[in-house]
């Protein structure tokens, strides 16, 4: 997935293990065309058939508290594809359409049975949180050629695509004129999570403080 899309969580027990998790649902159940001569997108129709639901384990779970909350969460990794006969653990979606990722924060004994192939677990010790800013439409082929070239020149998995002549001040410029993408950091503050009693909230304070593409 590109820009990956990277989190800091604090408040969490720095004694405790926790699972660090994402999975993408569907906005809506409308299928979207790009219009040209607008730049815009329009609905297309109805939603194709759900795929199969997904979920992506950040490699580095499960990890204490301490370790989570000490670096930014990268999802780098995690790898999206439209085939829905996919056997890598790649999470399945529709092109054109449009998704929310969620990332999940999940306490290693409420964690016993996550599988990338199951549904997140839910109860107490589980909380999921979602960014409207991270909302995206799938695509297979890019609809505006500045993206492909911004794609081509930053993301690691398209390294062939690379031309080592090409005017990299020109690329800058416009890597530039894309900064809305890394928005200033701000602080998302919730409820604690179900079962934790109300001063073992105020001293956790579990929060996510920002999140942001790259």
């Amino acid at each position: 997935m590109f820009p990956a899309m990277r989190v800091k969580i604090s408040g969490l027990d720095p004694h405790q293990q926790y699972y660090i998790a994402m999975d993408i649902v569907p906005v809506d159940s409308k299928r979207y065309r790009y219009v040209y001569h607008s730049s815009k997108w329009m609905v297309a129709g109805n939603a194709d058939s759900p795929v199969p639901a997904r979920v992506y384990i950040h490699p580095d779970s499960p990890a204490s508290g301490e370790t989570w909350m000490r670096q930014v969460i990268s999802f780098d990794k995690l790898k999206l594809t439209n085939n829905e006969l996919d056997d890598q653990g790649h999470i399945i979606l529709h092109s054109m359409h449009k998704y929310q990722p969620r990332v999940h924060v999940i306490r290693k004994d409420c964690g016993d049975d996550l599988s990338p192939v199951k549904p997140i677990p839910f109860g107490d010790g589980v909380k999921a949180f979602t960014f409207p800013e991270t909302v995206f439409t799938t695509v297979t082929a890019y609809q505006n050629q500045q993206i492909t070239r911004l794609k081509i020149d930053r993301n690691p998995f398209a390294k062939g695509f690379r031309d080592s002549g090409r005017n990299r001040m020109g690329l800058e410029a416009l890597v530039e004129s894309y900064a809305f993408w890394r928005p200033s950091l701000r602080t998302l503050t919730f409820e604690d999570i179900p079962g934790i009693a109300k001063q073992e909230y105020e001293r956790q304070n579990l929060r996510v403080d920002s999140v942001y593409a790259e």
